[in-house]
């Protein structure tokens, strides 16, 4: 991969938002069929410029407007908004009270910083492949439960580009949910809660959620390659105090201790605490405790912040992060194990893909013939940037079959027989 100099973020961005960004995909999604008028015109983007200069309530017109602020501002951040009342670059103008957010996508940021008292390799917002598991877990717990439990359908999962992702759920309903109702679903998407200070974080009771089962199946097929072998959680003395702080019942706390000792890996500790736990008669104990320790361990961590506010901003997809370069792309659920967060294309390995490709192909003045939109297509279809917004192409081709679908039912309802 292309190495990254934020030095030349600027010029890359230049290039970037004149050649490469996908405004057609975009404004599709933001506009969404154009069947609620005004709904892409009262929409709040913010820029985030160099120096971190940072411009909310900006609305537009139409795409065309939004590419010429883009081009003109080069922000190094973009974030998405809600759907106002009113327009919102017109918020100054309107009477205090009367300009509300009133729509927008139910949004989940999990970021891997609220993971640093379990992951023994990074800390902070540095990420590595074996920790990156955390994150493949939470898109397949959280996606499952969205889709099963809620019965969402569509459900755009990007990468941050740098250390976590984020959900955008865009189903026409979801988008109405007052605060209360998102804070509901967060809440039920919540099992590790406590602050730092907190060492248990996950109290299950007897009767187990069916939620919280179906965690726990996902949680299972990765469990001993992440934890046991990459994080290596009961490696040494350390390591495994950490997890028998979570262990309430004193006496199978020391039997654990004492058995621990003997073995030689954490393959082999965790066996002996299944063992012991499950054979122990001690109701303090709990039956469940195997469970509480994985989940503290793989559960994801949800900001409820970002979820519950309908007026909270979130970083939007395609924007570049100005720190690693990498660009925040689509993922596909199809292939969420496989995917990679340290094979996102930068910023300068497309723009230079980009120089390859106009270099091969000699323009010839192509540009002046075509519209800017076949000329970024052809671009972007070129470079690595290409499977990621085909997935993203995928997500708005069911968001618009299942419109067109609420449209026919609506008119066969309407009909008199």
């Amino acid at each position: 991969m292309e190495s990254f100099d934020p030095a030349e973020l600027p010029e890359l961005l230049k290039l970037y938002y004149r050649r490469l960004f996908p405004y057609a995909q975009y404004y599709r999604w933001l506009n969404y069929g154009g069947v609620v008028k005004n709904y892409f015109q009262h929409r709040e983007f913010s820029f985030t410029l160099k120096d971190d200069i940072y411009v909310r309530y900006q609305s537009f017109n139409n795409q065309s407007e939004l590419e010429k602020e883009m081009q003109k501002m080069n922000p190094y951040k973009i974030d998405i908004g809600a759907v106002y009342s009113h327009r919102p670059n017109q918020h100054n103008t309107v009477k205090l009270g009367v300009f509300q957010a009133q729509e927008k996508e139910l949004v989940f940021d999990i970021d891997m910083t609220d993971y640093d008292d379990v992951r023994r390799c990074c800390s902070s917002a540095d990420i590595c492949s074996k920790c990156w598991t955390l994150m493949t877990m939470a898109i397949r717990i959280i996606d499952r439960a969205l889709k099963e439990d809620f019965g969402f359908k569509h459900r755009l999962w990007v990468y941050s580009g740098r250390r976590g992702v984020h959900c955008w759920v865009c189903d026409e309903s979801v988008r109405k949910l007052s605060s209360a109702v998102r804070s509901g679903i967060v809440e039920y998407l919540s099992v590790v809660k406590g602050g730092q200070d907190v060492k248990k974080k996950v109290h299950l009771s007897e009767k187990i959620h069916p939620f919280v089962r179906k965690s726990i199946n996902i949680i299972k097929k990765y469990f001993e390659e992440y934890a046991l072998v990459d994080q290596n959680i009961l490696e040494n003395k350390e390591s495994w105090d950490k997890v028998l702080a979570l262990v309430p019942e004193k006496s199978i706390h020391d039997e654990l201790q004492g058995e621990f000792q003997k073995s030689h890996s954490s393959l082999q500790r965790w066996e002996q605490l299944k063992k012991i736990v499950s054979t122990s008669q001690s109701s303090n104990c709990g039956l469940w405790l195997e469970w509480e320790i994985m989940l503290q361990y793989c559960f994801p961590r949800l900001d409820i912040n970002v979820s519950k506010g309908i007026n909270h901003l979130l970083k939007s997809p395609f924007s570049v992060h100005p720190k690693t370069g990498r660009i925040s792309v689509p993922i596909d659920l199809q292939n969420v194990d496989q995917f990679d967060p340290f094979t996102v294309p930068t910023i300068s390995a497309i723009c230079h893909e980009l120089d390859v490709i106009s270099t091969n192909e000699n323009e010839k003045g192509e540009g002046e013939t075509e519209s800017d939109t076949k000329h970024r297509t052809r671009n972007y279809k070129k470079t690595s940037l290409a499977p990621y917004v085909k997935v993203f192409e995928q997500f708005l081709e069911n968001l618009d079959k299942s419109r067109k679908g609420e449209l026919l039912k609506k008119s066969d309802l309407q009909r008199d027989f």
